[in-house]
């Protein structure tokens, strides 16, 4: 069987990345802690997470991709 941990354990980290910026974004305005977020910094932060996620998910496809290939020569 496959082993997706690292791919799933990336996408977690990046889900938990896009959480902490959407949160952080959240508080613009909102307290005075929330008038010092750097705006262009959290945008580059949703985008890092974003495409760590986006990379992951191609890894678990690519693996799914290569089983069903041994599966397709075997069966």
């Amino acid at each position: 069987m496959i082993d997706f941990s690292a791919p799933l354990a990336g996408m977690a980290a990046a889900e938990q990345s896009l959480n902490k910026v959407a949160a952080n974004i959240a508080n613009v305005g909102g307290s005075a802690a929330g008038d010092s977020v750097d705006l262009s910094a959290e945008a580059v932060a949703m985008l890092e997470a974003k495409n760590d996620f986006r990379a992951n998910a191609n890894v678990v496809h690519a693996e799914d991709d290569v089983f069903r290939s041994l599966l397709k020569m075997v069966g």
